[in-house]
Protein backbone atom coordinates (compact mmCIF):
# COMPACT_ATOMS: atom_id res chain seq x y z
CA UNK A 1 0.00 0.00 0.00
CA UNK A 2 1.64 3.14 -0.72
CA UNK A 3 2.52 6.53 1.54
CA UNK A 4 -0.57 8.58 -0.52
CA UNK A 5 -3.29 6.00 -0.10
CA UNK A 6 -2.17 5.55 3.25
CA UNK A 7 -2.98 9.15 3.74
CA UNK A 8 -5.52 9.12 1.52
CA UNK A 9 -7.86 6.51 3.69
CA UNK A 10 -6.58 8.03 6.98
CA UNK A 11 -8.29 11.54 5.88
CA UNK A 12 -11.72 9.07 4.95
CA UNK A 13 -11.43 7.69 7.82
CA UNK A 14 -11.05 10.78 9.83
CA UNK A 15 -14.00 13.04 7.73
CA UNK A 16 -16.61 10.05 8.77
CA UNK A 17 -15.75 9.79 12.07
CA UNK A 18 -16.29 14.21 12.55
CA UNK A 19 -19.59 13.22 10.28
CA UNK A 20 -20.48 10.72 12.73
CA UNK A 21 -19.85 12.83 16.20
CA UNK A 22 -20.80 16.15 15.06
CA UNK A 23 -24.14 14.54 13.85
CA UNK A 24 -24.99 14.35 17.41
CA UNK A 25 -23.83 18.49 18.76
CA UNK A 26 -27.16 20.03 18.75
CA UNK A 27 -27.64 23.73 18.90
CA UNK A 28 -30.84 23.36 20.71
CA UNK A 29 -32.23 24.88 23.85
CA UNK A 30 -33.48 23.56 26.87
CA UNK A 31 -36.71 21.29 25.52
CA UNK A 32 -39.66 20.61 28.07
CA UNK A 33 -40.38 17.46 29.43
CA UNK A 34 -42.28 15.30 26.64
CA UNK A 35 -44.05 13.42 29.61
CA UNK A 36 -44.74 10.29 27.64
CA UNK A 37 -44.47 6.87 29.37
CA UNK A 38 -44.16 3.68 27.48
CA UNK A 39 -47.64 1.46 26.66
CA UNK A 40 -47.46 -1.85 28.22
CA UNK A 41 -49.55 -2.20 24.29
CA UNK A 42 -46.28 -1.45 22.91
CA UNK A 43 -44.85 -4.43 20.40
CA UNK A 44 -42.93 -4.81 17.20
CA UNK A 45 -45.22 -7.28 15.82
CA UNK A 46 -48.03 -4.13 15.69
CA UNK A 47 -48.04 -0.71 14.11
CA UNK A 48 -46.54 2.46 16.28
CA UNK A 49 -48.94 4.32 18.40
CA UNK A 50 -50.13 7.88 17.93
CA UNK A 51 -52.14 9.70 20.36
CA UNK A 52 -54.03 13.28 20.51
CA UNK A 53 -51.64 16.15 21.93
CA UNK A 54 -52.40 16.57 25.22
CA UNK A 55 -53.54 20.64 26.01
CA UNK A 56 -50.46 21.05 28.35
CA UNK A 57 -48.19 20.68 25.88
CA UNK A 58 -48.50 23.72 23.80
CA UNK A 59 -45.97 24.68 21.36
CA UNK A 60 -42.57 25.82 21.89
CA UNK A 61 -39.42 27.75 20.85
CA UNK A 62 -35.85 26.60 21.30
CA UNK A 63 -32.64 28.88 19.62
CA UNK A 64 -34.46 29.52 15.44
CA UNK A 65 -36.76 27.03 16.19
CA UNK A 66 -40.25 27.14 16.85
CA UNK A 67 -41.53 23.03 17.95
CA UNK A 68 -45.48 22.35 17.45
CA UNK A 69 -46.32 18.97 18.93
CA UNK A 70 -48.80 16.90 15.99
CA UNK A 71 -49.18 13.77 17.97
CA UNK A 72 -47.91 11.69 20.72
CA UNK A 73 -46.25 8.99 19.24
CA UNK A 74 -43.96 5.70 20.14
CA UNK A 75 -43.08 2.80 18.34
CA UNK A 76 -41.06 -0.97 18.72
CA UNK A 77 -39.53 -1.81 15.45
CA UNK A 78 -37.08 -3.20 13.13
CA UNK A 79 -34.22 -1.33 11.74
CA UNK A 80 -33.75 -1.97 8.45
CA UNK A 81 -31.27 1.11 7.50
CA UNK A 82 -29.37 3.98 8.81
CA UNK A 83 -28.30 6.92 7.68
CA UNK A 84 -26.10 9.80 8.80
CA UNK A 85 -26.51 13.32 7.67
CA UNK A 86 -23.99 16.15 8.45
CA UNK A 87 -24.50 18.19 5.61
CA UNK A 88 -27.96 19.47 4.74
CA UNK A 89 -29.58 21.84 7.18
CA UNK A 90 -32.08 19.64 9.03
CA UNK A 91 -29.08 17.55 10.39
CA UNK A 92 -28.88 20.35 13.10
CA UNK A 93 -32.09 19.21 14.01
CA UNK A 94 -32.26 15.31 12.84
CA UNK A 95 -28.59 14.06 12.72
CA UNK A 96 -30.16 10.54 11.91
CA UNK A 97 -32.46 8.75 10.06
CA UNK A 98 -33.79 5.54 10.32
CA UNK A 99 -35.82 3.05 8.03
CA UNK A 100 -38.28 0.76 10.08
CA UNK A 101 -40.54 -1.96 9.93
CA UNK A 102 -42.89 -3.37 12.15
CA UNK A 103 -45.55 -6.03 11.72
CA UNK A 104 -44.62 -8.64 8.48
CA UNK A 105 -41.55 -6.04 8.18
CA UNK A 106 -39.95 -6.79 10.98
CA UNK A 107 -39.81 -10.43 10.10
CA UNK A 108 -36.69 -11.63 8.75
CA UNK A 109 -37.86 -14.05 6.22
CA UNK A 110 -39.80 -11.24 4.80
CA UNK A 111 -36.60 -8.65 4.57
CA UNK A 112 -34.39 -11.25 3.29
CA UNK A 113 -36.30 -10.68 -0.04
CA UNK A 114 -36.19 -6.86 0.09
CA UNK A 115 -33.63 -4.62 -0.86
CA UNK A 116 -33.28 -1.31 1.05
CA UNK A 117 -31.46 1.95 0.49
CA UNK A 118 -31.29 5.21 1.73
CA UNK A 119 -31.00 8.43 0.59
CA UNK A 120 -31.81 12.10 0.40
CA UNK A 121 -33.77 11.66 3.43
CA UNK A 122 -35.99 8.75 1.39
CA UNK A 123 -35.81 5.28 2.11
CA UNK A 124 -36.27 2.83 -0.81
CA UNK A 125 -36.95 -0.80 -0.76
CA UNK A 126 -37.01 -3.18 -4.24
CA UNK A 127 -37.72 -6.64 -4.61
CA UNK A 128 -38.09 -9.27 -7.26
CA UNK A 129 -40.78 -11.72 -5.78
CA UNK A 130 -43.06 -10.06 -3.34
CA UNK A 131 -42.75 -11.90 -0.11
CA UNK A 132 -45.80 -9.80 1.06
CA UNK A 133 -48.40 -8.14 -0.57
CA UNK A 134 -47.19 -4.15 -2.10
CA UNK A 135 -49.36 -2.41 0.43
CA UNK A 136 -48.48 -4.13 3.30
CA UNK A 137 -44.54 -3.59 2.48
CA UNK A 138 -46.03 0.41 2.58
CA UNK A 139 -48.08 0.52 5.88
CA UNK A 140 -45.67 -1.78 7.92
CA UNK A 141 -42.25 0.16 7.15
CA UNK A 142 -41.14 3.97 7.44
CA UNK A 143 -38.71 6.37 6.85
CA UNK A 144 -38.59 8.59 10.24
CA UNK A 145 -36.21 11.48 10.86
CA UNK A 146 -35.19 11.52 14.74
CA UNK A 147 -34.72 14.99 16.63
CA UNK A 148 -32.78 14.02 19.73
CA UNK A 149 -34.24 15.94 22.94
CA UNK A 150 -31.18 15.78 24.60
CA UNK A 151 -27.63 15.21 23.73
CA UNK A 152 -27.54 11.61 25.73
CA UNK A 153 -30.53 10.83 23.48
CA UNK A 154 -28.28 11.91 20.58
CA UNK A 155 -25.49 9.60 21.54
CA UNK A 156 -28.03 6.41 22.13
CA UNK A 157 -29.67 7.34 18.56
CA UNK A 158 -26.15 7.22 17.17
CA UNK A 159 -25.54 3.98 18.34
CA UNK A 160 -28.21 2.01 16.65
CA UNK A 161 -27.50 -0.33 13.65
CA UNK A 162 -28.92 -1.66 11.46
CA UNK A 163 -31.44 -5.09 12.41
CA UNK A 164 -31.68 -3.57 16.06
CA UNK A 165 -34.90 -4.13 17.43
CA UNK A 166 -35.85 -0.87 19.03
CA UNK A 167 -38.46 0.82 21.05
CA UNK A 168 -38.79 5.38 21.36
CA UNK A 169 -41.01 7.43 22.32
CA UNK A 170 -41.88 11.25 21.60
CA UNK A 171 -43.89 13.70 19.54
CA UNK A 172 -44.33 13.77 16.10
CA UNK A 173 -43.77 17.54 15.24
CA UNK A 174 -43.77 20.41 12.95
CA UNK A 175 -40.71 22.54 13.03
CA UNK A 176 -41.04 26.53 12.14
CA UNK A 177 -37.84 28.85 11.94
CA UNK A 178 -37.65 32.59 11.55
CA UNK A 179 -36.72 32.49 8.18
CA UNK A 180 -39.85 31.01 7.02
CA UNK A 181 -38.50 27.13 6.41
CA UNK A 182 -40.48 24.59 8.10
CA UNK A 183 -40.29 20.73 8.31
CA UNK A 184 -43.73 18.76 8.97
CA UNK A 185 -44.40 15.71 10.08
CA UNK A 186 -46.31 13.03 8.27
CA UNK A 187 -48.91 12.05 10.81
CA UNK A 188 -50.33 8.42 9.17
CA UNK A 189 -48.95 5.60 8.52
CA UNK A 190 -50.58 5.28 4.93
CA UNK A 191 -48.94 7.25 2.81
CA UNK A 192 -46.21 7.06 0.70
CA UNK A 193 -43.39 9.50 -1.23
CA UNK A 194 -42.76 13.31 -0.89
CA UNK A 195 -44.21 14.28 2.53
CA UNK A 196 -44.34 10.78 4.15
CA UNK A 197 -41.91 10.42 6.34
CA UNK A 198 -42.20 10.87 10.64
CA UNK A 199 -39.94 13.78 11.78
CA UNK A 200 -40.29 12.86 15.68
CA UNK A 201 -38.86 14.74 18.54
CA UNK A 202 -37.65 12.08 21.11
CA UNK A 203 -36.35 11.68 24.52
CA UNK A 204 -35.62 8.18 24.71
CA UNK A 205 -34.65 5.22 22.02
CA UNK A 206 -33.26 1.80 23.56
CA UNK A 207 -32.90 -1.75 22.38
CA UNK A 208 -35.78 -4.46 23.26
Amino acid sequence: MTRNLIVFLLVIGAVYYWQQESSVILELGEIPELGIIYDVKLSIKKPPLQEPVKNAFQPFSTGEYTFTPLARFQAAARVLGTKHYSMDREASLAPVDLALGWGPMAKREVLNAISISQSGRFYYWRTDNFPIPRRDIETNSANMHFIPATPEVGKKLRQIRDNDEIKFKGYLVRVDAADGWRWISSTTRNDTGDGACELVLIDDISLL
